[in-house]
């Protein structure tokens, strides 16, 4: 998948099942490709923990790492900091990337846990927590990046998960938008699975996607 894609995306994103499945070596095996990974683990717990969790990320030279805004702020900080020192050891200082609100959530599900919240104040508190702890992007609901994007810095880059063309399976997404949308919106990076990955020919539909943005 690598080898066809190379050239037509930006990096790749390592998730829970592919790093549990086949180990750290899957990032050397992509960076043999020489191309950018994103590990989306997103680290969460004590500072400490996170801490540490970071810098073993950091030693495989990872582009970006995700993190959770749920944890608190004391802990994104540290988990920022961590970035930074491991990363010049390393030579690569990855991207800090704080994650919200999953695509699969909506309000139902936030009150069914005891949160009253909407999704969109939910949102919105958390980038400003986000923010406070000096995070370098975030990965943003579809229907929110608008929004979001008015809310902080230009150089804060916003990623954004939950990328359909009309008529296409959610997959689980209860916010979606086209790649269109999404970057009008404000989105820096689009972040598409299964609409690549599961198409006959992942290369030719990386590029009908791109062309959807010419």
């Amino acid at each position: 998948m690598v080898e066809a894609l190379s050239g037509a995306v930006g990096a790749f994103k390592i998730n829970h099942q592919l790093f549990v499945s086949a180990g750290p070596e899957v990032v050397g095996r992509i960076h043999e490709k020489s191309e950018r990974v994103l590990l989306d683990l997103e680290f969460n717990g004590t500072p400490n923990t996170v801490v540490e969790a970071v810098k073993a990320a950091t030693r495989h030279r990872i582009w970006a790492l995700t993190i959770h805004i749920g944890g608190d702020l004391k802990m994104m900080k540290a988990a920022k900091a961590a970035a930074q020192t491991a990363g010049q050891k390393s030579g690569v200082c990855p991207l800090v990337v704080g994650v919200a609100v999953l695509t699969s959530s909506d309000d139902d599900i936030l009150h069914a846990h005891g949160i009253p919240s909407t999704t969109t104040d939910l949102v919105r508190r958390m980038t400003g927590l986000a923010m406070r702890a000096g995070l370098d992007a975030l990965i943003c609901p579809p229907q929110e990046v608008a929004a979001v994007r008015n809310l902080v810095p230009r150089e804060v880059q916003l990623m954004v998960p939950g990328i359909r063309s009309l008529g296409e399976d959610k997959h689980g997404h209860k916010q979606t938008r086209t790649p269109k949308e999404a970057v009008e919106g404000g989105a820096n990076w689009l972040i598409i699975g299964r609409p690549i990955y599961a198409a006959k020919n992942p290369r030719q539909a990386a590029e009908q996607i791109l062309a959807t943005l010419a």
